[in-house]
């Protein structure tokens, strides 16, 4: 029999993807995510010297932050290793390769080392967040093999974020922020990252916030980014307009904001000319006398800056008026005579005068 002579016409550059990656964790990732470890896989066989987390993040059109919540959170799955320098920065990290039976985790690992500073991120600086929304209605059972790998990777997550080993205070705190009130797990992380970014790791501060969150309905990233950017766009403008720098608002500060924006329903050009009046009367900020202009517009009807001009028109006229009345009540009537009138008799006057002399 006549041998056969086989030509390869297939296309060589390929990256090969794990089925058991697809199987097992694609499905339930952020599909950002996915594409930075599939951009990784593509070079590991063709290894780039000069790679760097900027170039990764241009070339996926990612922010570098972006970039570095994907590796934490392949990093969380079993599948990626972060390898640091000795001033805790990255320096380089390796691709676990790891069967769906997480007894079989294969010991070989592939390593892309970060040639240039733009990859010397601190490991604190990594934050995680994902967009996938998961249905409140749709919670996943505690004792599930699936709720459980969650949960041990928040509570991986949320060391990270805190700088320290979670008390049982804190695992019993995040734990029902996942069971009681059934927050999805990128919900909670995002919910730790946020609070953390704004200087806040007291577990009592975060638990607050996800008891808020609840209350307003917030049951997504999406929804919980929006009020995030409601809130720090009304702050900004309030502590802007009274000159207040460098630091977020105090509870009793922020509660007025809530009064003004949420009670009322003012907007932000309303209010802060609320507060640019208060530093004009003031000359320092005081929120109870903004309050109280704010509560006087809002009795009087006010919905717009135009409104605002109308009634400082009719006040400007309306003290005119008053201080018309006032000043003809103060003023003597033109034909009246305030003189005592005197008679004199002018013969007895001239006859003293002649003796006189």
């Amino acid at each position: 029999m006549k041998t056969l002579k086989l030509k390869n016409k297939y296309q060589t550059n390929a990256t090969l993807v794990s089925n058991d990656f697809i199987d097992c964790y694609m499905s339930k990732a952020n599909g950002e995510f996915v594409k930075v470890y599939l951009f990784l896989l593509r070079h590991l066989n063709v290894p780039c010297p000069a790679l760097t987390i900027s170039m990764i993040a241009d070339c996926l059109d990612h922010t570098e932050r972006d970039v570095l919540r994907a590796f934490r959170y392949w990093e969380s799955e079993g599948l990626l290793s972060l390898e640091k320098d000795a001033d805790g920065k990255i320096s380089g990290l390796a691709l676990e390769q790891v069967c769906s039976d997480t007894s079989c985790s294969q010991t070989s690992t592939i390593s892309t080392e970060f040639s240039d500073s733009s990859a010397s991120q601190e490991i604190s600086d990594v934050s995680f967040e994902q967009t996938v929304e998961t249905p409140a209605s749709k919670a996943i059972p505690l004792s599930s093999f699936k709720a459980q790998k969650e949960l041990k990777s928040l509570l991986f997550i949320a060391e990270q974020y805190l700088g320290k080993t979670l008390s049982k205070t804190d695992m019993d705190t995040i734990t029902y922020f996942y069971d009681t009130l059934e927050m999805p797990a990128d919900l909670i992380e995002y919910l730790i990252e946020s609070c953390v970014e704004n200087g806040h790791k007291s577990i009592h501060y975060i638990q607050k916030i996800a008891l808020s969150w609840y209350d307003e309905g917030i049951r997504s990233v999406k929804q919980a980014r929006l009020h995030s950017n409601t809130y720090n766009k009304n702050c900004y403008t309030v502590l802007n307009a009274f000159g207040i720098k460098n630091r977020g608002a105090a509870d009793t500060e922020l509660n007025f904001i809530r009064k003004w924006t949420e009670d009322f329903g003012f907007t932000l050009d309303i209010i802060q000319e609320a507060c640019n009046r208060t530093i004009m009367a003031t000359h320092q900020p005081s929120f109870e006398y903004a309050d109280t202009i704010l509560q006087n517009w809002q009795q009087a009807g006010v919905h717009t800056l135009s409104d605002i001009s109308t009634l400082d028109t009719a006040f400007q006229k309306e003290k005119v008026s008053k201080k018309s009345a006032v000043s003809r009540s103060k003023s003597p009537s033109r034909n009246s005579n305030n003189f005592e009138r005197r008679s004199y008799d002018m013969d007895s006057l001239e006859e003293r005068l002649l003796n006189s002399n």
